[in-house]
């Protein structure tokens, strides 16, 4: 599936985080919803940027954003993960990659001449409304959490 374009609606999900608690996009209605999709637990780019959302959490209060991490694995590798880098808020566990397709972050990938399908580095900013407010494509790790919470702040 095609990335989803700003100005349109966000796809529902219904996923279990690192404690096995689900969350549904429609329990955050009415609050701006930051989901970044990172290719795999406790690697170091996907390391670098959870540490990022953990660090600048209480900066994204004021706007009420929900921030979640979308990867494929399950719930006891999020947990791992989480637990080693004291990240405090959830890593949804998209083992099956349903939602990473539905928002178009599966996709082809290429190393060392490999190609292969896995989730791509990209963010979504979706509005109170349930609409796509901004979206990041091909993320770098370093900063992007910043800019993320600029354009929350600016909602």
């Amino acid at each position: 599936m095609p990335l989803i374009e700003p100005g349109k609606k966000a796809p529902a999900f219904s996923l279990k985080d690192q404690d096995g608690q689900t969350h549904t996009l429609s329990d955050y209605a009415g609050r701006p919803v930051v989901l970044y999709f990172y290719p795999k637990d406790d690697t170091p780019g996907c390391t670098v940027e959870a540490c990022a959302f953990r660090d600048n959490l209480p900066k994204f209060a004021p706007g009420k954003a929900a921030i979640f991490g979308v990867s494929i694995l399950d719930e006891k590798s999020k947990a791992k993960f989480a637990s080693k880098y004291d990240l405090n808020f959830p890593l949804l566990a998209d083992a099956d990659h349903e939602v990473a397709e539905k928002y178009g972050a599966w996709q082809e990938r290429s190393m060392y001449g490999k190609k292969y399908m896995g989730v791509a580095r990209v963010t979504y900013l979706i509005g109170a409304d349930g609409k796509v407010v901004k979206r990041w494509d091909k993320v770098k790790p370093d900063g992007h959490a910043e800019e993320v919470l600029d354009a929350v702040n600016a909602l």
